[in-house]
């Protein structure tokens, strides 16, 4: 005979929730969208917030994680409804990777693609500004990797992981470049007192300059500059 517990338990309640069969379709909408929501939401983020995953990945993780949480606490959501949002994000992650292995154009617009931040030892300005990245939070990823001025990197490239690759240039190639350690951009300068090579603060275009108005960057039209560092790396 079956327990008095299970004949008064509201089976409709316990599956459903509150809400109708008819609900369900609108579930396969609502989350449709919500999962594109969040793609083009990530996207428009950049990447340094997802690290080591692949926006897409984060999104199929995000919803998996919100179906499997919210019944477990809340009355109101039924189970048969978390089953089914499983059921359509594995359904489209399926069918999102089926397209993004066949398509160069739609895995990049999904998934985005890997950035030239530095080239030559100066940043690449354009590109930078795309990623919102602060200076100080790059400088110190570029700490991290043993670099103490951008004369030391041939090219940075930030992937779709947010992880920074550095390539360098061998030690007899490095050059002048902006240092890049704590406090060295503090005191930038608008007139030269000696001869020698510096930086613009902001793009890190490089060049040698004389006694007397520093002048504008080449580059960025930018008038601040700080004295370049020679140093190479010590691995």
């Amino acid at each position: 005979m079956m327990p008095l517990f299970l004949l008064e338990l509201n089976w409709k309640e316990l599956f459903l929730g509150h809400e109708e069969w008819s609900f369900l379709l609108e579930i396969i909408l609502r989350t449709a969208i919500m999962f594109l929501a969040i793609i083009i939401g990530l996207r428009v983020l950049g990447k340094r917030g997802v690290k080591q995953l692949s926006i897409f990945e984060l999104v199929v993780i995000i919803g998996l994680g919100s179906a499997a949480g919210d019944p477990m606490f809340n009355k109101d959501v039924g189970i048969i409804s978390s089953i089914l949002v499983f059921i359509i994000i594995i359904l489209l992650y399926s069918v999102v990777t089926y397209f993004i292995g066949r398509s160069k154009k739609f895995e990049k617009l999904v998934e985005g693609s890997s950035i030239c931040l530095i080239r030559n030892g100066e940043f690449s300005i354009d590109n930078f500004k795309k990623e919102n990245l602060g200076s100080d939070e790059f400088f110190a990823e570029l700490r991290l990797k043993g670099v103490s001025q951008l004369g030391q990197i041939e090219m940075a490239i930030e992937e779709i992981s947010g992880e920074i690759s550095v390539f360098y240039y061998e030690d007899e190639q490095v050059k002048p470049g902006l240092p890049i350690m704590p406090d060295s951009l503090k005191n930038p300068l608008k007139n030269i007192q000696k001869e020698g090579f510096y930086s613009c603060t902001f793009c890190g275009h490089t060049e040698s300059k004389t006694e007397g108005n520093a002048g504008n960057c080449a580059k960025c039209k930018k008038d601040e500059w700080v004295e370049a560092s020679g140093r190479k790396r010590v691995t």
